[in-house]
C-alpha cells in the first residue's frame, strides 16, 4: 500500500530546516558530515527515494510542491473537517497534504481557523448541512468544490450526496494541487455523464491474462479470500481517482469455476476491499454453467430447468456480494457457447440473465462481438446483421456492449455501425486500454486521441448532434441506463501497466468515462504533470510526444485504412502474408485484398456493401473514394496501386511514405525523450528510453516487412529518397514468435533483430 507518514514528514522538515538556514551555516553543517554519517543522514531525510520512482504511485504521486505554490496551498490546507476522519476521502486528503505540502493537517470537527477543508454530505456532516449547499442535482456520485465561509473561517468544502461522491471530489481537489492550479476561489460542480464506468479484466483463474502485457494477474486467487494484498486497496484508490466505479474480475472467455462457492468467496473478499471506494464487482458467467456445474443436459435459455438453475445461482451470488453490479457475457463468439447453439436469439440469452438479475438490481452487459468464419461473408457486417433486428427486444436491464470498431481494436477503424442503429437499446462502447494490436507494452502509444476520435464521431452527419458520446450517455435516445467499458491493461508488474506511458491510457479512459467531452490533449497534460513534472520544459514536449504517438503507430502498422496486418494469434509484429491460399476469414490477406491490380477491401455497393450499414449521409461518404477520409480509404475501397490521392502521390508511393513517416516519428520521439532527462528520475527515464529503442526497431521491422510483401505483389519501385527494406521478404516470412505474451499459458519470448 502506498504510505505517507511520519518518516516522510520528518524528511520534509529536515530539508526545509536546512534550506532556510543562512548559506554559511548550511554549508558548514554539510561540510562537517563525512562518509557514512552523511549517507545515513540523507537516507533519513529521503527514506522513500529507492522505491518512490518505480511507477507504483501512478498519477497519485504526492511529491513535494515547489515555491511559490507551496505557501499558497499550505494556507488552504491547515486542517481537515470530516464527519468520519478515517473515511477514504479524509485518509487520501491527509496522505496527499503530508506528501505535497510537508505539513500534518489538524483533524477538527468544525473549522477553527482559516484554511480548513471540509468533507461530507448534508446528512453526515453538520458543518456541510449548515451551508445549505444545493447538491441534489448532482446525483449520487457528483460533487461540488467551493470556497466558503464556515464557522467564521475561510474554507474549502467538498460536498456530495454520498461518501463516494465526496471521495471523487477529493481526488479532483488533489488533481488541482498536483497540476498547480489555483484553489483559493473554487466553484466546481461535476457529475458523471455515464453511470457505469467499468474496467474489464481479461484475467484467467490460473493467473494469466489474455492480451495482458504487464505480467500476471493482480488477483491472487490462491491466497484469497484469507489474504487481501494491500495492492487491492491501491487499485481501488486509483480507480476512484478517475471515477471508475466497476470492475469485471475475470475473462469474458469465461470459466464456470468462477461461479462456484469457493471462488464466490474470493470475489466477495475483493468486493469488500473495493466497496469503500465506490468500486463494484461484476462477473462473467459461462453460458453452459448449468451443464458444467449443475449437471443439466442443456443450457437452452427457454428450458425451465435452466432458468431455475440460474435463478438459484444468482440468488447465491448476491448472498456473497450484495452489491454485485451484474454480468458481462460473451456468447456465440470465437467458440464460446451461447443461445444460438439452441436456435435462440441473443435477446433470448440476454433476457434470461436479465430476468434473474433484475430483483437484485443487477444488469447484463451482453457483448456484440459475435462473428463466425463463414466464407464469403464480410466479418465486419455480422454484429450489425445479428443485433439490429433485435432492437427493442431486450429487457430494461440489458445493455449491449459494442467494440469501438467493427473488427477488433485495430490501430484505427471507423466507428462501429451499431452506434446509431439501435435507438431502443442502451449501448456500451468497449474500448481497449491494453494494446493488443499496438505493440503491447513496449510501444509508446497514447490512446486518448483514439478514444476521443470514437466518442466524437457523429453517427448521422457532422453537426447533427448524434455523436457516439451522446448515444452512450443516454441523452440522444433518452435511455435510463448508460455505461462504458475499457479492457484493462493492469497486471502484477510493479508499475501496474508494463510501462510508464501505458498508465496514461488507464488514466485517459477513466477521465473520459466520467466526461466524454474532455480533450485528449488536456488529459495528457494532467497525466504528465501528475506522473513526472510540472515544469513546462517537460510538459510541453512530453504532451506533444504523446499526442503524435498513436498516429505514428497507425503509420508504421496500418496506414490509409488497412487493418489486421498483424501476425496470427498473438498479434505481435507484422504478418500481412500469413494465411492459407485462398485466404480464409481472419487471415491478413482476407482484410487487405492486395493483388496485382491494387489493394483494399471493397465495402461499397459493388463489394460487401458494409458501408450501407451506416446512416445515409455517412454511408454516402464511405461509398465514394473521393469523399471517404483517407484515414479510412482502404477500409472501404479496393483501389489501383496508381490511384492518385489528394497529395498527388500514387497509392503505392503514399503507402511507402506513411510507413516511412511512422518510423521517422518514433525516432523523433526518442530524440524528444532524450532531452527530457533532466526532469525525470533515472529509473523511469531509462525504462522509457529502452522501450523507445525497441519501438524503433519494431517500427522499422513493420515498415520493411510489410512493404517488402506489398512490393512483391505491386511490383512498383520505391519512390526516390525512400530506402528499400533491409532484408528479403523470405527473411521476414521466416521470423517466428511462438511465445509472444498475451495468450493464456504462453511465456514472453520477444522478437530480436
Amino acid at each position: 500500500m502506498i504510505t505517507v507518514g511520519s518518516d516522510k514528514l520528518a524528511a520534509w522538515r529536515g530539508w526545509v530546516v536546512l534550506a532556510r538556514m543562512p548559506p554559511g551555516v548550511a554549508a558548514s553543517i554539510l561540510a562537517s558530515l563525512r562518509g557514512f554519517i552523511i549517507l545515513a543522514w540523507l537516507a533519513a531525510m529521503i527514506p522513500s527515494v529507492a522505491n518512490a520512482e518505480d511507477g507504483y504511485e501512478l498519477w497519485m504521486r504526492y511529491h513535494p510542491v515547489e515555491a511559490p505554490w507551496l505557501d499558497r496551498y499550505r494556507s488552504v490546507a491547515r486542517e481537515i473537517v470530516a464527519a468520519n476522519p478515517a473515511s477514504p476521502a479524509a485518509d487520501e486528503l491527509r496522505r496527499a497534504i503530508v506528501g505535497l505540502l510537508g505539513i500534518e493537517p489538524r483533524a477538527a470537527s468544525r473549522p477553527t481557523r482559516d484554511g480548513a477543508i471540509v468533507l461530507g454530505t448534508p446528512e453526515s456532516s453538520p458543518v456541510v448541512a449548515q451551508m445549505h449547499l444545493d447538491v441534489h442535482a448532482l446525483g449520487r456520485e457528483g460533487y461540488l468544490l467551493r470556497t466558503v465561509s464556515a464557522a467564521g473561517h475561510r474554507a474549502i468544502v467538498v460536498a456530495a450526496n454520498s461518501e463516494t461522491g465526496v471521495l471523487y471530489g477529493t481526488f479532483t481537489l488533489l488533481r488541482l494541487l498536483q497540476t498547480r492550479r489555483p484553489v483559493d476561489r473554487l466553484n466546481v460542480e461535476s457529475a458523471p455523464h455515464i453511470q457505469r464506468r467499468l474496467l474489464n479484466h481479461w484475467d484467467n483463474l490460473d493467473g494469466t491474462i489474455e492480451r495482458g502485457y504487464a505480467g500476471a494477474s493482480i488477483w491472487d486467487w490462491q491466497k484469497l479470500p484469507d489474504y487481501l494484498a494491500p495492492r487491492y486497496v491501491d487499485y481501488a484508490r486509483a480507480c476512484a481517482s478517475l471515477g471508475i466505479n466497476g470492475t469485471v474480475l475475470t475473462n469474458v472467455n469465461a470459466d464456470a469455476v468462477s461461479l462456484t462457492p469457493a471462488y464466490l468467496k474470493k470475489a466477495a473478499a475483493l468486493a469488500g476491499a473495493f466497496r469503500p471506494y465506490g468500486l463494484h464487482v461484476y462477473l462473467t458467467p459461462r453460458f453452459t454453467a448449468p451443464m458444467e456445474l449443475g449437471g443439466l443436459k442443456t443450457a437452452d435459455p427457454a428450458d425451465p430447468s435452466v432458468r431455475r438453475w440460474w435463478q438459484a445461482k444468482v440468488d447465491e451470488i448476491y448472498r456473497y456480494i450484495p452489491d454485485l453490479g451484474g454480468f458481462v457475457v460473451k456468447a456465440n463468439s470465437e467458440g464460446q457457447p451461447g443461445p444460438r447453439d439452441y436456435g435462440r436469439s441473443h435477446a433470448d440469452g440476454a433476457n434470461l440473465f436479465a430476468e434473474v438479475l433484475a430483483p437484485h438490481g443487477g444488469v447484463v452487459m451482453w457483448r456484440a462481438f459475435v462473428y463466425s468464419n463463414r466464407q464469403g461473408e464480410d466479418r465486419t457486417r455480422q454484429a450489425f446483421d445479428e443485433f439490429v433486428p433485435l432492437d427493442g427486444q431486450f429487457r430494461d436491464n440489458v445493455m449491449i456492449q459494442v467494440k469501438n470498431g467493427p473488427i477488433d481494436f485495430q490501430p484505427r477503424e471507423p466507428v462501429h455501425p451499431l452506434f446509431g442503429a439501435m435507438p431502443k437499446t442502451p449501448l456500451v462502447p468497449e474500448l481497449q486500454i491494453t494494446k493488443e494490436y499496438l505493440g503491447f507494452a513496449t510501444h509508446l502509444v497514447y490512446l486518448g486521441p483514439l478514444y476521443q476520435e470514437v466518442l466524437g464521431f457523429d453517427t448521422v452527419a457532422q453537426g447533427a448532434g448524434s455523436s457516439v458520446a451522446r448515444i452512450i450517455d443516454g441523452t440522444l435516445d433518452h435511455h435510463a441506463m448508460s455505461g462504458i467499458a475499457g479492457v484493462s491493461n493492469i497486471g502484477a508488474d510493479r508499475n501496474w501497466t508494463g510501462s510508464e506511458f501505458d498508465q496514461a491510457n488507464w488514466y485517459a479512459f477513466g477521465r473520459l468515462a466520467w466526461d466524454p467531452t474532455l480533450d485528449a490533449r488536456d488529459l495528457a497534460d494532467e497525466w504528465a504533470r501528475m506522473t513526472f513534472s510540472n515544469d513546462q520544459g517537460f510538459v510541453g514536449p512530453a504532451v506533444a510526444l504523446m499526442m503524435g504517438s498513436r498516429e505514428a503507430a497507425v503509420d508504421y502498422m496500418t496506414p490509409l485504412g488497412l487493418a489486421h496486418l498483424m501476425a496470427a494469434g498473438h498479434h505481435y509484429g507484422p504478418g500481412a502474408w500469413q494465411g492459407s491460399v485462398p485466404p480464409t476469414v481472419g487471415d491478413p490477406p482476407y482484410f487487405h485484398r492486395a493483388d496485382a491490380e491494387g489493394i483494399g477491401f471493397d465495402r461499397t455497393s459493388s463489394g460487401s456493401d458494409a458501408a450501407a450499414q451506416y446512416s445515409p449521409p455517412v454511408a454516402a461518404l464511405f461509398q465514394d473514394p473521393r469523399q471517404t477520409p483517407e484515414k479510412y480509404l482502404l477500409w472501404f475501397h479496393h483501389l489501383p496501386w496508381d490511384y492518385r490521392l489528394a497529395s498527388g502521390n500514387t497509392l503505392w508511393d503514399e503507402l511507402v511514405m506513411h510507413y516511412s513517416r511512422g518510423v521517422a516519428a518514433v525516432r523523433d520521439m526518442q530524440a524528444t525523450w532524450a532531452k527530457l532527462a533532466p526532469y525525470v528520475d533515472a529509473q523511469r527515464f531509462a525504462e522509457v528510453s529502452r522501450f523507445l529503442s525497441i519501438q524503433e526497431l519494431e517500427a522499422q521491422w513493420w515498415r520493411d516487412a510489410t512493404l517488402a510483401y506489398f512490393q512483391s505483389i505491386s511490383h512498383r519501385p520505391f519512390p526516390p529518397g525512400y530506402e528499400a527494406p533491409q532484408r528479403t521478404l523470405a527473411d521476414y516470412e521466416a521470423i517466428s514468435v511462438p511465445y509472444a505474451p498475451g495468450n493464456p499459458g504462453w511465456t514472453a519470448a520477444p522478437f530480436r533483430h
